[in-house]
């Protein structure tokens, strides 16, 4: 009676864990079809919006929308910058954490981007 017990116990603890593995695979794979793409248009020696919140692993796109040539570049310690882009062009980036930016051509052109975690 024992041994069967067991194995019965065994089978149910398999079915419950192949389950809970499967609701986790979903989970991840929604998640990571919630990324977002969000533009920055670049015009009128402007970046707008100026300021953007995103979540972590959502994609920038700056688009430069000027008659003047633009670039994007991260301010602080210069951990990333675009090549210039010429009218029309445009560059993206995959974000991690918050950032100031600014186009290192004209460096009253500035931006922020804010990464939060809510859902």
């Amino acid at each position: 009676m024992i041994n069967v017990v067991s194995v019965f116990f065994k089978k149910n603890l398999l079915l419950v864990l192949i389950a809970l593995i499967g609701l986790a695979e979903t989970a991840y794979s929604q998640h990571s079809v919630l990324k977002t793409k969000h533009i920055v248009e670049i015009k009128n020696m402007k970046f707008n919006p100026s300021e953007l919140t995103v979540q972590k692993g959502d994609t920038v796109v700056w688009v430069n929308r000027d008659i003047f040539p633009h670039n994007v570049t991260e301010t602080e310690n210069k951990k990333w910058t675009s090549a210039t882009l010429q009218q029309g062009k445009s560059w993206s980036k995959v974000i991690t954490e918050s950032y100031t930016y600014y186009c290192s051509l004209h460096i009253v052109m500035q931006g922020k981007i804010i990464v939060t975690s809510k859902h």
